[in-house]
Order: structure tokens, then C-alpha cells, then sequence
């Protein structure tokens, strides 16, 4: 496995640029994730590691050595796509295979069949090893295509979204077996995603990624618990943090259009006189002895959690609470905010 910098990366496409001055590394046996809204250049990111597409500025090493002028093939990465990249006239076997039988590498087929082996049950593919690719469905199609990436033991391995087109299902079971082939080979793993769930369940540390700049760099706490800004904010997190403008007069903060004032403590007092005021929804407390007053919206029950849209003046807070709620649309509640978690962020939208 390898470290691999990134360093100034600007790539364009005439005129739209999809990388601008993009830096960051990924350490030996790191899940590092690149997370972003579509256009982000996410992708661009991984086929100039790869060698699939040649930057304009900047460069990609690995282990201390520049592969800028390095083939593909001679990079030794391994991608995994979106769309299953297989032979569907081939059985699975010979799939995974197929990477292992390359001229270059010239291994005997009693070794490419122990690889092929371990891999399909790392996988828990053993019983289609003999099924045409073709006939699998798009959960089976995936772990063979993650199996062909794993089977040759690359430096690095380069996941483009390889769970979006799964149910959520299929998708969760597979982010979990992702998670643990990972940790059990200590691989050097690039992910893509825009999807926040997998970012901040799967990674090491995260990099979000935003019209070709990178916004934010941290670990998933990091990143959730200190957004740098209200973009970084809206992405991370379900349901959406509560972001609402706010003032501030003689050492409190009023939120505009609602019968909320929260006292700040002296370290926040030097708060400019307007800004933007973020609350996480697992902050927004109903109690019997809550502060604020407000009303029921409305309700999602998800099962494990419920939804509440608590109506404050003109304004709305989105709270969570664990487990199935009794709370009903219309019903009055009192719920406390907790201070400490609160969220500033200035007129630019950066963090405060």
C-alpha cells in the first residue's frame, strides 16, 4: 500500500475548471473519502490520481515519488466505478481472474486461483464463481467488481460512488463489508461519494469537496461538530441542521421572525450584530421545563428516531427524538436548546 499526496491540482475543461489548487494526503492504510454534490470534481480528482486523465497543474505522488509521468498500469491503482465494470459474457471467476492473467504480471494459474478464491470469500461469492456475470443482480455484479480491484492487491484503491445504484438495503450491508475489508488489509483507500451517510460512517477522515475546491478537511467529528461553513453545514447531517438568521443585542441572540432569545455566555459576546445561527436537530430538546414555548408542526416517525417540527413565531426547528414520539401536530411542548453546540456563521457564510 501507498501514501499519496496530492499537490495544486488544477484541471480544466475549457472553460469550466473542475479542480483549482486541490491539495491534500491520504496516509498508508488510510479510508479517506471525498465527499461532494454532483460537479463537485470528485471524480475528475480520482482519474487524475489514477492516470486516467492528465492535470493541468500540480501532482500526484506516491510514497515520496512523483507518478506524474507514470502510465496507469504502472501506478498500480485499482478503480472500482459506478457502473459495473465486468464481462458479462464471462463467469465470475474468469473476472476476477482477468486482472491477475496481464502479461506484465505472468502468474501461474494455480496462484490466480488461490487469489480468486480468497477474494470470492472475502466476498461471499464462492457460489458464483461459476455464473455468468450477466445473469447476477446488481448487489452480486458490485462485490465482483469490488473483488476484481481487491484480488490483486494494488497500492491504492480508487472507489467511485460503488454503492449508489444499490438499494439502501443492499447498500448499508455492503458499506459494512467495505468498512471491514478495509480495516482487515490495511488498504490505502480513496472513496467517493455524495452520499453523508457513507462519508461519516466509513471514513478516517473526509475532505468535501465544492466547485473544484476543497472547503473542509477533518475527521467525521471534526467535520460534523465544526462545520467551516453553512455549505459544509447543510451537507453533513440528517435530518438538515436548523439554520436561521439571528441578532444580537446586550449579550443575547434573537432569532428573527421567532419568540427564541438565548443569553450568550462572555467568550461569544463579540458576536457581530447580525449573523447566521446553526442548531444541530439533536440539540433542539422538548422538555416539561424547557425555556422556549413552541407547537407541533408536524411529525416523521422513522422508528428508531422521530422527527418533530416544532413552529416558533414564523420559524421552524427540526428536533429529534429517540424511539417512536406521542407528540401530535398542534400540540403545545417547551423544549430547550443546548448552548453549547450552537453554530455561528458570519454574512460570507464562513464559521464565526
Amino acid at each position: 500500500m501507498a501514501d499519496v499526496e496530492v499537490r495544486g491540482i488544477t484541471k480544466k475543461f475549457r472553460y469550466v475548471t473542475a479542480l483549482e489548487d486541490v491539495s491534500f494526503d491520504v496516509k498508508d492504510g488510510e479510508f479517506f473519502v471525498l465527499l461532494g454534490p454532483t460537479g463537485a470534481g470528485k471524480t475528475t480528482m480520482l482519474r487524475v490520481i489514477s492516470g486516467l486523465t492528465k492535470q493541468d497543474r500540480g501532482s500526484v505522488i506516491f510514497d515520496g515519488e512523483s507518478v506524474d509521468e507514470t502510465t496507469p498500469a504502472d501506478r498500480d491503482t485499482a478503480f472500482v466505478f459506478q457502473q459495473y465494470s465486468l464481462y458479462p459474457t464471462m463467469t465470475v471467476y474468469d473476472n476476477l481472474a482477468f486482472p491477475l492473467r496481464s502479461p506484465m504480471r505472468q502468474m501461474p494459474e494455480l496462484q490466480i486461483k488461490q487469489l480468486v478464491s480468497e477474494t470470492a470469500e472475502i466476498l461471499r461469492i464462492s457460489h458464483l464463481l461459476d455464473r455468468k456475470t450477466g445473469h447476477l443482480s446488481g448487489g452480486e455484479m458490485q462485490r465482483v467488481s469490488i473483488g476484481r480491484a481487491i484480488v490483486r492487491h494494488p497500492r491504492v484503491f480508487l472507489m467511485d460512488e460503488p454503492l449508489s445504484n444499490l438499494d439502501a438495503k443492499l447498500r448499508e450491508a455492503l458499506r459494512v463489508e467495505l468498512q471491514h475489508i478495509q480495516k482487515t488489509q490495511g488498504s490505502t483507500t480513496l472513496f467517493v461519494t455524495h452520499d453523508q451517510v457513507e462519508a461519516l460512517t466509513m471514513a478516517d477522515r473526509i475532505a468535501i469537496l465544492n466547485e473544484g475546491h476543497i472547503v473542509q478537511l477533518g475527521t467525521p467529528r471534526d467535520i460534523y461538530d465544526r462545520p467551516a461553513t453553512v455549505f459544509v453545514s447543510e451537507l453533513v447531517g440528517t435530518p438538515r441542521i436548523n439554520l436561521m438568521a439571528a441578532e444580537v443585542t446586550n449579550g443575547e441572540i434573537q432569532i428573527i421572525e421567532s419568540e427564541v432569545r438565548i443569553s450568550l455566555d462572555e467568550q461569544s459576546q463579540a458576536m457581530p450584530a447580525k449573523c447566521l445561527l446553526g442548531v444541530r436537530p439533536e440539540d433542539v430538546r422538548p422538555h416539561d421545563e424547557g425555556e422556549f414555548v413552541g407547537r407541533v408542526a408536524l411529525t416523521e416517525p422513522l422508528g428508531v428516531e422521530t422527527v418533530v417540527h416544532i413552529q416558533s413565531g414564523k420559524q421552524t426547528f427540526l428536533s429529534t427524538l429517540s424511539g417512536m414520539s406521542t407528540w401530535r401536530m398542534g400540540d403545545d411542548l417547551r423544549f430547550d436548546i443546548v448552548r453549547e453546540r450552537l453554530h455561528f456563521f458570519d454574512e460570507e457564510e464562513m464559521r464565526i
